[in-house]
């Protein structure tokens, strides 16, 4: 009885856990970003800004790698990652002093 109280509770904090920040800690995802370089996803960055998953995954993004089709002119026009870096949230996904801040070469 003891061992399957312990792992209930083991199950329900990993649950917890996935809830509460957008990736698993030092975890990231890559995208191939085009000829402006790599694009990496932090998801610990955006956790520790207080956002969590269910923020943006259904509602923004599907949540398999690749569902959801990212292009800049999408984020330009309000999409995907452009529905919080819009300037207003976050810096706009169309200023050029912050390409940098997602892609790397």
């Amino acid at each position: 009885m003891k061992v399957a109280q312990a792992l209930m509770v083991v199950l329900s904090a990993v649950l917890f856990l996935g809830t509460a920040v957008a990736s698993p800690p030092g975890q990231k995802v890559e995208f191939a970003g085009g000829p402006m370089g790599k694009v990496t996803f932090d998801g610990k960055f955006h956790a520790d800004k207080g956002l969590k998953c269910d923020g943006c995954h259904t509602k923004i993004f599907q949540m398999k790698k690749g569902a959801t089709k990212i292009t800049m002119a999408a984020m330009n026009k309000g999409e995907n990652c452009g529905t919080c870096h819009n300037g207003k949230k976050a810096f706009k996904s169309s200023d050029p002093a912050k390409c940098a801040t997602c892609h790397k070469k």
